[in-house]
Protein backbone atom coordinates (compact mmCIF):
# COMPACT_ATOMS: atom_id res chain seq x y z
CA UNK A 1 0.00 0.00 0.00
CA UNK A 2 3.03 2.49 0.81
CA UNK A 3 4.15 2.60 -2.98
CA UNK A 4 0.56 2.63 -4.44
CA UNK A 5 0.14 5.93 -1.72
CA UNK A 6 3.95 7.39 -2.56
CA UNK A 7 3.37 6.90 -6.28
CA UNK A 8 -0.07 8.84 -6.48
CA UNK A 9 0.57 11.42 -3.55
CA UNK A 10 3.28 14.05 -3.42
CA UNK A 11 2.70 15.61 -0.30
CA UNK A 12 0.68 14.53 2.87
CA UNK A 13 -1.39 17.40 4.78
CA UNK A 14 -3.70 14.46 7.09
CA UNK A 15 -3.04 11.06 8.14
CA UNK A 16 -5.91 9.57 9.96
CA UNK A 17 -4.47 6.58 11.43
CA UNK A 18 -7.80 4.35 12.32
CA UNK A 19 -6.93 0.92 11.68
CA UNK A 20 -8.13 -1.61 14.60
CA UNK A 21 -8.60 -5.11 15.17
CA UNK A 22 -10.71 -6.58 18.56
CA UNK A 23 -10.53 -10.06 19.80
CA UNK A 24 -13.27 -10.32 22.62
CA UNK A 25 -12.34 -12.87 24.79
CA UNK A 26 -10.17 -13.77 28.41
CA UNK A 27 -6.60 -12.85 28.38
CA UNK A 28 -5.37 -16.43 29.36
CA UNK A 29 -7.71 -18.06 26.37
CA UNK A 30 -6.26 -15.64 23.67
CA UNK A 31 -3.76 -17.40 21.00
CA UNK A 32 -0.37 -15.57 19.76
CA UNK A 33 -1.79 -15.54 16.50
CA UNK A 34 -4.71 -13.45 18.30
CA UNK A 35 -2.44 -11.34 20.00
CA UNK A 36 0.15 -10.76 17.07
CA UNK A 37 -2.78 -9.53 14.86
CA UNK A 38 -3.91 -7.00 17.05
CA UNK A 39 -0.35 -5.54 18.12
CA UNK A 40 -0.06 -5.74 14.26
CA UNK A 41 -2.84 -3.98 12.85
CA UNK A 42 -3.69 -1.31 16.45
CA UNK A 43 -0.13 -0.57 17.21
CA UNK A 44 3.03 -1.69 14.83
CA UNK A 45 1.02 -0.91 11.32
CA UNK A 46 0.94 2.80 12.76
CA UNK A 47 4.44 2.95 13.43
CA UNK A 48 5.00 1.37 10.18
CA UNK A 49 2.99 3.30 7.87
CA UNK A 50 3.99 6.74 9.76
CA UNK A 51 7.58 6.30 9.52
CA UNK A 52 7.05 5.61 6.01
CA UNK A 53 4.91 9.03 5.54
CA UNK A 54 6.76 11.48 7.60
CA UNK A 55 9.05 12.66 4.74
CA UNK A 56 6.04 13.41 3.06
CA UNK A 57 5.04 15.62 5.45
CA UNK A 58 5.70 19.50 6.43
CA UNK A 59 4.65 22.07 8.21
CA UNK A 60 1.22 22.27 9.59
CA UNK A 61 0.66 18.12 8.50
CA UNK A 62 -1.67 16.21 10.76
CA UNK A 63 -0.88 13.09 12.12
CA UNK A 64 -4.42 11.60 14.00
CA UNK A 65 -4.48 8.11 15.65
CA UNK A 66 -7.18 6.67 16.35
CA UNK A 67 -7.31 5.32 19.65
CA UNK A 68 -9.90 4.31 22.22
CA UNK A 69 -11.25 4.57 25.60
CA UNK A 70 -10.32 1.48 26.44
CA UNK A 71 -6.64 2.54 26.48
CA UNK A 72 -6.64 6.04 27.70
CA UNK A 73 -5.43 5.81 30.82
CA UNK A 74 -8.25 5.72 34.65
CA UNK A 75 -10.84 5.16 32.06
CA UNK A 76 -12.81 2.25 32.92
CA UNK A 77 -11.81 -1.47 31.60
CA UNK A 78 -13.82 -4.14 30.79
CA UNK A 79 -13.14 -8.11 30.81
CA UNK A 80 -12.06 -9.59 27.67
CA UNK A 81 -10.15 -6.92 25.99
CA UNK A 82 -6.75 -6.68 27.96
CA UNK A 83 -4.72 -6.53 24.78
CA UNK A 84 -7.16 -4.43 22.43
CA UNK A 85 -6.85 -1.52 25.23
CA UNK A 86 -3.01 -2.05 25.22
CA UNK A 87 -2.42 -1.50 21.88
CA UNK A 88 -4.64 1.46 21.48
CA UNK A 89 -2.69 2.65 24.91
CA UNK A 90 0.53 1.89 22.58
CA UNK A 91 -0.96 4.32 20.06
CA UNK A 92 -1.89 7.28 22.56
CA UNK A 93 1.84 6.92 24.06
CA UNK A 94 3.51 6.84 20.50
CA UNK A 95 1.26 10.18 19.90
CA UNK A 96 2.96 11.77 22.53
CA UNK A 97 6.51 11.05 21.66
CA UNK A 98 6.22 11.69 18.29
CA UNK A 99 4.76 15.19 18.96
CA UNK A 100 7.84 15.77 21.11
CA UNK A 101 10.36 14.24 19.11
CA UNK A 102 9.26 15.84 15.92
CA UNK A 103 8.50 18.89 16.84
CA UNK A 104 10.67 21.02 15.20
CA UNK A 105 9.01 19.30 11.70
CA UNK A 106 6.19 21.43 12.18
CA UNK A 107 4.19 18.05 12.07
CA UNK A 108 0.91 17.89 15.04
CA UNK A 109 0.66 14.67 16.52
CA UNK A 110 -2.83 14.02 17.96
CA UNK A 111 -4.94 11.07 19.19
CA UNK A 112 -8.45 11.16 19.89
CA UNK A 113 -9.28 7.92 22.39
CA UNK A 114 -12.97 7.28 21.20
CA UNK A 115 -15.83 5.94 23.32
CA UNK A 116 -18.93 3.99 22.54
CA UNK A 117 -20.03 4.88 18.81
CA UNK A 118 -22.31 2.72 16.76
CA UNK A 119 -19.80 0.41 15.01
CA UNK A 120 -19.70 -3.69 13.90
CA UNK A 121 -16.83 -3.59 16.62
CA UNK A 122 -18.53 -1.86 18.94
CA UNK A 123 -21.64 -3.86 18.24
CA UNK A 124 -19.10 -7.04 18.72
CA UNK A 125 -17.31 -6.31 21.60
CA UNK A 126 -20.77 -4.89 23.79
CA UNK A 127 -23.59 -6.42 22.00
CA UNK A 128 -25.64 -5.64 25.10
CA UNK A 129 -25.20 -2.13 24.48
CA UNK A 130 -26.51 0.33 21.96
CA UNK A 131 -23.97 3.70 21.15
CA UNK A 132 -25.59 7.14 21.13
CA UNK A 133 -23.47 8.50 18.28
CA UNK A 134 -23.48 6.98 14.69
CA UNK A 135 -20.41 5.92 12.58
CA UNK A 136 -21.02 8.86 10.39
CA UNK A 137 -21.38 11.40 13.41
CA UNK A 138 -18.07 10.11 14.82
CA UNK A 139 -16.45 10.51 11.32
CA UNK A 140 -17.64 13.77 10.61
CA UNK A 141 -15.94 14.83 13.84
CA UNK A 142 -12.81 13.01 13.51
CA UNK A 143 -13.05 14.72 9.68
CA UNK A 144 -12.97 18.39 11.30
CA UNK A 145 -10.49 17.54 13.82
CA UNK A 146 -7.83 16.27 11.00
CA UNK A 147 -8.19 19.88 9.42
CA UNK A 148 -8.16 22.19 12.70
CA UNK A 149 -7.10 20.23 15.15
CA UNK A 150 -3.64 20.92 14.91
CA UNK A 151 -4.45 24.72 15.57
CA UNK A 152 -5.22 24.09 19.11
CA UNK A 153 -3.44 20.66 19.73
CA UNK A 154 -0.25 18.63 19.48
CA UNK A 155 1.01 15.60 21.44
CA UNK A 156 -2.36 15.31 22.99
CA UNK A 157 -4.84 12.20 23.69
CA UNK A 158 -8.49 13.78 23.75
CA UNK A 159 -11.41 11.50 25.06
CA UNK A 160 -14.11 11.54 22.66
CA UNK A 161 -17.20 9.61 24.50
CA UNK A 162 -20.46 10.55 25.88
CA UNK A 163 -20.92 7.08 27.58
CA UNK A 164 -19.48 4.14 29.75
CA UNK A 165 -18.77 1.89 27.53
Amino acid sequence: MLGKIKAHIQHVDILIYNAGVLVNKPFVDLTDSEINQMVSVNFTSAVRLIKELIPMMSDNSHVVSISSMGGFQGSAKFPGLSIYSATKAALAVLTECLAEELKSSGVAFNCLALGAVNTEMFAEAFPDYQAQISAAEMGTYIAEFALNGHKLFNGKILPVSLSTP
